[in-house]
């Protein structure tokens, strides 16, 4: 367990997230959908399924514990979870952090760019992060996380999402931090 406390004096605990944790992870991914369905594209609603819930492969993939390629992590403050992260292609030269989310009340205190910055650190190398353009906050966020871990030397592009041609490309930042994969 890695703590920071910053400016804001919000303490965050970044642990690996175990299958005991998966309700929490579950009712935080609810959140996060939510939030998220307020960025779709012109004319696609995305509505919660008619049980409330909403799509969940990723929350399945990242507790399947047959497979390995994927590392659930939930962000403490205190005995409070204000976010997660799951980390796809753990075994992969490039690591993709394919969900991150910060509880509204712990946003804009510092807590996801040091939440991000335990987990990236935890696999040294390459990493790559989607987002959607039309989230100006990730657009911002995820900016800030390029400049801030690899000041200078990381990058953007936009690249279509698979077998979804209706949908406006994702935008993707890459970048390493620490040691590279396979260096000395």
């Amino acid at each position: 367990m890695t703590s920071f406390m910053g400016a804001a004096e919000v303490a965050v605990d970044v642990r690996p997230a175990t299958p005991a944790d998966r309700p929490t992870v579950e009712r935080l991914w609810l959140m996060f959908r939510h939030d998220l369905s307020e960025f779709a594209p012109a004319g696609q609603l995305q509505l919660p399924n008619p049980d409330g819930t909403f799509r969940s492969e990723r929350v399945d993939a990242a507790f399947d514990e047959g497979d390995g390629d994927w590392a659930p992590y939930l962000f403490w403050s205190g005995e409070r979870p204000v976010g997660f992260a799951f980390v796809r292609a753990v075994g992969a030269p490039t690591r993709v952090l394919n969900s991150f989310f910060v509880v509204r009340g712990a946003r804009r205190a510092g807590v996801g760019m040091r939440a991000v910055r335990d987990v990236v650190a935890r696999y040294p190398g390459d990493w790559d992060v989607a987002f959607q353009d039309a989230n100006p906050g990730a657009v911002a966020f995820w900016r800030r996380v390029g400049e801030e871990l690899a000041p200078g030397e990381w990058g953007e592009e936009r690249r279509s999402v698979p077998g979804r041609p209706d949908l406006a490309p994702d935008v993707w930042i890459s970048f390493r931090y620490g040691k590279a994969v396979g260096a000395a």
